[in-house]
């Protein structure tokens, strides 16, 4: 299938490991000049590097760390100022800790806070002029399965993971008649440091190995396996795509049937 994708401007961010990595090498699998960013620079050269050789797209790189307005604001100039335009938007972010929801902190909430929630408002609102200038955009935020279906000790995860879903519905009515479609992808359990982590942590707690934990996450799960990074990529750059032009404010899940409501 032709996705008309060649030649795009892409920012994915939280993109030198993982889902964002994943999206990041999909879409310059189809001809975008991408973007990535992340809190470390050598994750990032790799990376670039890797794309570049296997792509021959234009990858460029920023250190940025999302919680912090004046590094987002410097990531958005900058790739302007290599890109000349920006076309899609990938807002990816790294999980925040998990913990017993009273050992949260109020500094836990207001990290989270600025990571998942105000990194989307603030990136959007940086990019969204450009686009209607151009009539064409794509704002892809991916959240998490825990958006229907809570967590537990996520509870940083499931409560700003919402506020996204909320604030991507809003925006996504007031800028459609621009030809600028936002869309939520909600992955399940995929095979990324995050979720080994998590295992790890369970591990510790409940006396298993945390081979044992990652086992019992696919237990719920109908496919029976964790979903890859990959496949996450694939959903992201078809709603990049002129493919997916009549898609805007939905919220996909990704999770081989781990979702239990219709």
């Amino acid at each position: 299938m032709e996705l008309g994708l060649k030649g795009k401007n892409a920012l994915v961010t939280a993109s030198s490991k993982g889902i964002g990595k994943a999206c990041a090498e999909a879409l310059a699998s189809e001809g975008c000049n991408v973007m990535i960013c992340s809190r470390n620079v050598a994750d990032l050269m790799q990376v670039s590097q890797d794309l570049i050789q296997n792509y021959g797209t234009n990858i460029q790189w920023f250190q940025c760390d999302l919680r912090i307005k004046e590094e987002i604001e410097a990531l958005v100039k900058e790739t302007f100022r290599a890109f000349g335009t920006i076309d899609i938007v990938v807002n990816n972010c790294g999980g925040p800790p998990s913990n017993n929801i009273f050992k949260i902190s109020e500094e836990d909430w207001n990290n989270a806070y600025q990571e998942i929630l105000l990194s989307v408002i603030r990136i959007s609102n940086l990019v969204i002029d450009s686009m209607k200038q151009n009539n064409f955009g794509r704002i892809i935020n991916i959240t998490s399965v825990a958006v229907k279906q809570p967590i537990q000790r996520l509870v940083l995860s499931n409560s700003l993971r919402n506020a996204v879903l909320g604030y991507a519905k809003t925006l996504s009515n007031e800028v459609a008649p621009f030809n600028i479609t936002v869309n939520n992808v909600a992955p399940g359990y995929t095979l990324t440091k995050r979720v080994y982590d998590l295992a790890v942590e369970q591990a510790k707690i409940s006396g298993k190995s945390h081979e044992e934990i990652l086992k019992s996450y696919t237990q719920d799960i109908p496919m029976g396996r964790l979903g890859k990074p990959e496949e996450i990529g694939n959903l992201v750059v078809f709603l990049a795509s002129e493919k997916a032009s009549y898609i805007t404010g939905q919220t996909i899940y990704i999770d081989g049937g781990y979702i239990k409501s219709i």
